[in-house]
């Protein structure tokens, strides 16, 4: 583990928020990962949208492999311990010369967690530089407490409720966190991030993949559902997840709707959650 993230990192990440770049994925795990979710894209003849790209690894094969894959495992353990669960993962894609973005938010004003544990490891899929749209955060802001967040759904926001923080923080504000494909980002819950546009002439692939140590509980209703991926959970909070046995089931599209469906009913009674 030491060789893929040292204690300075796992210093940095508590103190800023964040950690990059960690090489997790080479180039043949990045290609079999890609081509996995490249073929369902050609199967039904258009991107991955929703449902189908939140909680990916209770559909697809290469989205299991990566929530359960060794390196990110251990990166995520470095940082929050041996008792992880996956809550929820997200497919994140910016097509080549496309103005989809991401407003300034927080993570952790739309999963309802305590206490506020959440690592977010973002994996790239493909080259993922400035020019297409990286990740892009606010170092320390995960200190300084939640902060308002308003709905601004639109055609190119690429969080769907369209939820961000406004007039706080100048588009080029912060630092970026260029990834190569095959490594990935660590990001606090409460730390505030964004992304802007792709100016690539390929698409920007990654999945952002949220993991908690089991000791964290939901708030509200209702109880969702995460996956255990390494250690025990002597807790219990949420309703257990199967592994994928196999990919696109009929059994795993019932796991992955049920799933689904408390998670958005979690986001839209979000509201009444104090």
């Amino acid at each position: 583990m030491a060789e893929l993230i040292n204690e300075t990192q796992v210093a940095g990440y508590h103190d800023e928020g964040w950690c990059a770049p960690i090489e997790v994925l080479d180039s043949a795990e990045v290609a079999r990962c890609r081509e996995g979710l490249e073929r369902y894209e050609a199967s039904v003849g258009h991107p991955i949208e929703f449902p189908e790209k939140s909680k990916s690894y209770l559909l697809f094969d290469w989205a299991d492999y990566l929530v359960h894959h060794p390196k990110v495992l251990d990166a995520v353990e470095a940082v929050i311990g041996p008792d992880i669960l996956v809550y929820h993962s997200t497919t994140w894609i910016k097509g080549a010369r496309t103005p989809a973005f991401v407003h300034w938010h927080q993570d952790g004003t739309y999963f309802f967690l305590e206490p506020h544990l959440h690592v977010t490891a973002w994996v790239a899929l493909s080259e993922c530089p400035e020019e297409a749209g990286c990740v892009r955060v606010i170092p320390g802001s995960h200190q300084l407490g939640q902060f308002d967040h308003q709905d601004d759904p639109g055609e190119w926001n690429m969080i769907k409720r369209g939820q961000g923080i406004f007039d706080q923080f100048d588009d080029d504000a912060g630092v970026l966190m260029p990834l190569r494909a095959g490594e990935m980002s660590l990001h606090h819950t409460d730390v505030v991030h964004s992304s802007s546009s792709n100016h690539t002439d390929d698409r920007r692939i990654g999945i952002g993949i949220s993991y908690i140590p089991t000791s964290v509980r939901p708030i509200g209703e209702p109880t969702p559902s995460a996956l255990l991926v390494r250690g025990e959970d002597a807790y219990g909070h949420f309703i257990h997840e199967e592994r994928l046995e196999k990919e696109q089931s009929p059994e795993a599209i019932k796991a992955h709707a049920e799933a689904n469906t408390r998670f958005r009913a979690r986001q839209d009674l979000g509201a009444n959650i104090t």
